[in-house]
């Protein structure tokens, strides 16, 4: 399965052009699901688990894998579904996401696909705010089911998103007489609120949409009423993987509209790995940051609006 992921450096010119490869799994039974293989280190039969006392059910153990011990998340008992019975009957694939390396057993990895963006669809709105999906797309005349992964890691791990004391003393000071806001887009209503926390604690509002298209359509609107977008809003804070448009599409749009293009972008993402700061370099965008860390966060937000505010004054004297 490993030989599955070799190619992956190569797959680096897919970013950047609103497409993306997914790796099919499934989790029993016959559904689909799908993962960017981007956040894929590789995929492995199940390695001998050990058991680790007092850790959440999720959790199914914690295994060696090239010289470096990471924990066994059983996805489906994560978004709901039945656990796992037989956990070295199975797959694990190795992820990379907010900074931390992890397996997720699975039942079956099949295969990887290439689509775009544009086919990545938010999930329906019947499915409530209960649900793990973050997105679905269709492939074979089967919908595919993109997994909320930043949900189920934050129902298992209890990710802080608390900004240190002195931060938000010093930061929220700093912003109290400026009434910064800014644009957020994300498609995980997890990492959403947690956006809109951080900020909060430093003094910052938000206007937050749920992926690059609305992002997009959000800031014409501004800019068709005359407003001043540069200045209306102090930065955008982006995902990368979102449904419809990318995060790496939307930076590029941005640029490219002379009315958007003086905006300050910030892309906030789950993946890591170099290439991503080199596309940050490549697209135009101001800043990158993994996911998530609230006093980084917080530390790079103060940085770029401490930039939008000199820029301001020196325009204005």
């Amino acid at each position: 399965m490993a030989s599955m992921i070799d190619g992956i450096d190569q797959r680096t010119q897919l970013a950047g052009q609103n497409r993306l490869e997914l790796l099919l799994f499934k989790l029993g039974g016959t559904q689909r699901y799908g993962i960017n293989v981007f956040k894929v280190r590789e995929a492995i039969a199940c390695p001998p688990l050990t058991q680790m006392p007092h850790s959440h059910p999720v959790v199914r153990g914690a295994a060696r894998i090239r010289d470096k011990t990471i924990s066994i998340f059983d996805l489906s008992q994560g978004i709901g579904k039945r656990p796992v019975v037989n956990p070295h009957e199975h797959f694990v694939i190795i992820t990379e996401y907010n900074r931390n390396v992890q397996g997720f057993l699975v039942s079956e990895v099949d295969r990887i696909v290439n689509v775009s963006w544009k086919d990545i669809l938010p999930p329906p709105s019947a499915s409530g705010s209960s649900h793990y999906m973050t997105a679905v797309t269709k492939i074979d005349d089967e919908l595919i089911q993109i997994i909320d992964v930043e949900k189920v890691m934050s129902e298992v791990l209890g990710i802080d998103d608390t900004v240190s004391a002195d931060l938000v003393t010093r930061f929220a000071e700093a912003n109290a007489e400026h009434q910064h806001h800014i644009l957020v887009a994300d498609d995980s209503s997890v990492a959403r609120n947690q956006i809109r926390r951080t900020m909060e604690q430093i003094g910052v509002s938000c206007t937050i949409v749920n992926d690059g298209k609305q992002a997009l359509d959000q800031l014409k609107a501004w800019a068709a009423e005359g407003i001043d977008v540069s200045k209306h809003i102090a930065m955008l804070i982006s995902d990368i993987e979102m449904p419809e448009m990318d995060g790496y599409t939307l930076t590029t749009a941005i640029r490219q509209d002379p009315n958007l293009k003086d905006i300050r972008i910030l892309l906030h993402t789950s993946m890591s790995g170099t290439f991503n700061n080199a596309l940050v370099e490549k697209v135009g965008a101001d800043k990158f940051i993994a996911k998530f860390a609230p006093d980084d966060l917080a530390i790079t937000v103060q940085a770029l609006l401490e930039e939008w505010r000199d820029k301001d004054k020196a325009e204005t004297e």
